[in-house]
């Protein structure tokens, strides 16, 4: 699956991209990841992005033209491909598993991700969804389009590794929350108290460790 994050600061992106689940996918190419700045496509010597809103007001507002001319440029021209293009915006549908899942079928993802005060509202004619990552304002959209991108690639079969990393996670099912884990030591101490792992997770009794699972899902 290939992931088009169109941003005007690359710079925010790329370290992420470096490590851990995504870096392997990359390199194993289960994923490819491209980064795009709109500043290419923009027509003046100091390559500007930006401009004053209409109305007056606070602030500035992306430009129209060159964050159009980018998603032209990386959008499939291949029907056959099955390609979508999200703005990442306060004002969107908030992201939610079920999505992730969704968007995990998909060929290609393009994700525009705002600055400032937002993008003019013409680019709306050229996406084709609004997505928030939550009831709450950042300054750009750069994180909301790392954790788009992970959401949905870990849902990509081969990314995780074993697929069995899947079954039972929070959010797998609606209103699933995952039952707690605990690693060794067996008993910690903090506090002057002891912390111990549930006597049940010792006992090998499998029926019964699945039934404790259950109980303590949400």
């Amino acid at each position: 699956m290939r992931f088009d994050i169109i941003t005007i600061f690359p710079g925010i992106v790329k370290p992420y991209l470096t490590e851990t689940i995504l870096a392997r996918a990359i390199a194993k190419k289960f994923i490819k990841v491209n980064i795009l700045s709109p500043r290419q496509f923009a027509t003046d010597a100091h390559r500007t992005v930006d401009d004053r809103p209409y109305g007056g007001g606070p602030g500035m507002v992306m430009m129209f033209g060159p964050l159009a001319k980018t998603v032209k440029k990386v959008k499939s021209r291949n029907s056959k491909v099955k390609s979508r293009v999200v703005l990442l915006s306060p004002t969107g549908k908030q992201f939610d598993q079920k999505m992730a899942r969704k968007f995990s079928k998909l060929d290609q993802l393009i994700l525009i991700s705002g600055r400032y005060e937002g993008v003019d509202a013409r680019i709306e004619k050229i996406i084709d969804e609004k997505i928030s990552i939550g009831p709450y304002v950042l300054s750009g959209g750069e994180l909301p389009a790392l954790i788009f991108t992970e959401a949905v690639s870990r849902l990509i079969p081969g990314v995780l590794g074993k697929q069995q990393s899947l079954l039972n996670e929070s959010f797998d099912q609606e209103g699933y929350l995952e039952y707690p884990h605990y690693t060794r030591p067996e008993v910690v101490r903090w506090k002057g108290k002891e912390l111990k792992v549930p006597q049940v997770l010792l006992s090998g009794h499998h029926a019964e460790i699945e039934k404790w699972r259950q109980k303590n899902s949400q």
